[in-house]
């Protein structure tokens, strides 16, 4: 008997859950922005909601380039400086600049992108388009740095490269800090007065938690499309055996290269909503213990999985800066506990990482990916006529 080769309705049906919890979060968020009231626990979840969807961009990036070429790179914090102040320059108000570049006679760029597209578009939407374009320049900026960057260090390997690439992260940070450069990136002072995710709205719509979701959401979607298309494939043959990949026909430089820079692209593309989330930014901040943690949110999510970047990445803000507070206060439930002073949520934080790495050695994801199809297949009761005739076909 010949069989009909049929689309896998679990597939389908784990893509229609997605779809719908999607909808619902970008509802949630919706609320949060314009109906919900501002009380203590949404003023504690918006920031953690808005700087995790951040940094799940990040570590996506970085895992695209560790987990998945197999490149050991610690030059992640050099790249989101880079695209934090690319965006930063161009969209400060020209009326704002004597004001931010006090010390540099107001600056040498003078215009803002933001501002020049709002006498066209209206204020909001130049706001909203404007921060888009930055976003987008801000990635482009990173990736050329990188592109210049990876050309002396893409020849070395693992630990030569991790050094390299931490090297260049430090040189980009003294550069950018110099005062020679001072009249575009205002040296060691802050950049402020730029447009902010507080900025983002469409008439009296506000976006302001809507907004990063999106732009994150969008760049790792297309990390995804990247890592399931033969440039992937390819990715993960050079991190497999880069012998057997060479002698495939596969061109090592070019390969990793092309990971670096997309990896560097997306970093800056973070930098940039990073930038928008502080709404200050200075170049001293981007420290290589950035880089450190970035790395650790991967290393717990797991190296080679992208839903594991993310998950962790949400974990890792919500631990650190909201559900471990109470152990600074001194009391718990108005009880009041002698150790539980200021510092002691980090050590308490410390000891919950060491218990992940000890018994989740390869993360909380591993290489694998969260899949609502796989969950539908586990969780879907079988069909007691298919059962029956499954049952007689095999007397």
């Amino acid at each position: 008997m010949e069989k009909t080769l049929r689309k896998d309705p679990a597939k389908k049906t784990g893509g229609i859950i997605a779809v719908c919890l999607i909808a619902v979060l970008y509802i949630f968020l919706f609320l949060l922005d314009n109906v919900l009231p501002a009380n203590s626990f949404t003023l504690m979840l918006i920031p953690v909601l808005k700087k995790g969807a951040i940094y799940s961009l990040i570590c996506v990036s970085m895992n695209l380039l560790n987990g998945f070429t197999g490149l050991f790179s610690l030059g992640q914090a050099g790249f989101l400086l880079v695209g934090a102040y690319t965006y930063a320059i161009f969209s400060i108000p020209a009326d704002q600049h004597a004001a931010v570049y006090q010390y540099f006679d107001g600056g040498a760029i003078r215009f803002s992108i933001p501002e020049a597209l709002g006498h066209v578009l209206g204020e909001n939407g130049g706001a909203f388009v404007g921060s888009i374009l930055c976003i987008i320049l801000a990635g482009l900026v990173a990736a050329g740095f990188a592109a210049l960057i990876g050309i002396p260090v893409l020849r070395l390997k693992s630990d030569y490269l991790a050094i390299a690439t931490l090297g260049f992260a430090e040189i980009i940070r003294a550069i950018f800090q110099w005062n020679n450069l001072g009249p575009v990136t205002n040296g060691s002072n802050l950049l402020r007065k730029y447009t902010s995710f507080s900025d983002i709205c469409i008439g009296s719509v506000k976006l302001s938690t809507v907004f990063p979701f999106l732009i994150a959401m969008i760049s790792i979607g297309l990390i995804v499309l990247l890592i399931n298309s033969s440039y992937g494939r390819a990715f993960k043959a050079v991190r497999d055996d880069e012998v057997a990949a060479e002698a495939m026909g596969i061109s090592l430089f070019k390969h990793k290269m092309l990971s670096f820079v997309i990896s560097s692209f997306f970093a800056g593309v973070g930098g940039a909503l990073l930038a928008m989330y502080q709404t200050t930014i200075q170049a001293s901040t981007f420290k290589t213990a950035m880089t450190y943690e970035i790395l650790l949110i991967v290393v717990i999510g797991g190296i080679g999985s992208v839903s594991g970047s993310c998950i962790a990445s949400f974990l890792y803000i919500a631990c650190n800066e909201w559900w471990l507070r109470f152990l600074d206060s001194g009391s718990v439930f108005g009880i009041s506990v002698p150790f539980f002073r200021d510092g002691f949520r980090k050590v308490v934080f410390s000891v919950l990482i060491m218990i992940i790495v000890l018994f989740f050695s390869r993360g909380i994801m591993g290489d694998k990916e969260l899949s609502f199809a796989g969950l539908v297949r586990r969780f879907k009761k079988k069909d007691p006529a298919q059962a029956a005739a499954k049952g007689g076909g095999d007397q």
